[in-house]
């Protein structure tokens, strides 16, 4: 009786497919992960190791607008001439941003259009914050499950029961959340092993729904000194533009649960 009234509460989430006998990453997981931490610690050294030696007091993660304008200052006299080096230790900060959840990644999606152009941007943010959400998804995994439930528990009641309905059509339903404000991606990505969203659906939501967000970010980065607030990168039209996207990829989810 109790464990159905628990059930019931949305307390009992996934617990069919993560029982305390097994461990909660399979083979694959654990290599994907392992591979993120080994690649962020030796990136790290390498980073550490091959820069020449300066002052490097200007390094912090930027908390508003007038931070990054300083640190964009100061990194585009290495950017030319330490190249490597730089894009090394931006992909770090933002996988170890991404995996514990640390507010101001969209300051250093601003940062890659202002350092390596819009195109380059994009290909580096989709890049790390899908590195960065897999190692969150893999952290959530094995220790996330209480964090989840005391931090956004009507939040997580609410996605549990979305992702039930839309097992058929669940990589659309994970495009149309990473496509819109709907839900946030921090959450997205600690909660979704909670609710038993596959990896590779998850991956793949992830890298191809960010593209657009990822777009208008790192296009306004060009035009940094001209920024005003953080508010000003989303304007009606564009939140117009990723709700309409995001529509489009949930359609086919839709139809089919209308005729089925």
């Amino acid at each position: 009786m109790k464990k159905e009234e628990e059930s019931s509460n949305g307390v009992d989430v996934g617990s069919n497919s993560n029982s305390n006998s097994k461990f909660p990453l399979s083979f694959w997981e654990v290599t994907a992960a392992s591979t993120v931490v080994l690649g962020f610690l030796f990136g790290l050294v390498g980073v550490y190791l091959t820069m020449p030696a300066s002052d490097y007091s200007f390094l912090k993660l930027p908390r508003n607008l007038e931070d990054l304008q300083i640190l964009r200052d100061h990194l585009e006299r290495y950017t030319s001439d330490y190249t490597a080096q730089v894009l090394v230790g931006y992909c770090m900060v933002y996988i170890f941003m991404q995996t514990f959840m640390i507010p101001g990644t969209v300051f250093m999606s601003l940062l890659a259009g202002s350092l390596f152009g819009v195109f380059r941007g994009v290909a580096l943010v989709v890049f790390t914050a899908t590195a960065g959400a897999s190692s969150c998804y893999f952290l959530s995994k094995l220790i996330g499950r209480p964090i989840v439930f005391s931090l956004w528990p009507d939040k997580l009641k609410f996605f549990q029961a979305q992702v039930a309905k839309r097992k058929q059509g669940l990589l659309n339903y994970m495009l149309f959340l990473r496509l819109t404000p709907t839900l946030p991606n921090t959450f997205i990505n600690f909660a979704s092993p909670i609710v038993d969203v596959p990896y590779h659906i998850f991956f793949l939501a992830t890298i191809i729904g960010l593209i657009p967000a990822a777009f208008v970010t790192v296009r306004a980065g060009l035009a940094l000194g001209e920024l005003q607030s953080v508010g000003d990168l989303y304007d009606f039209q564009s939140i117009a533009t990723l709700f309409f996207i995001g529509i489009v990829s949930i359609t086919p989810t839709l139809v089919r649960n209308n005729n089925s």
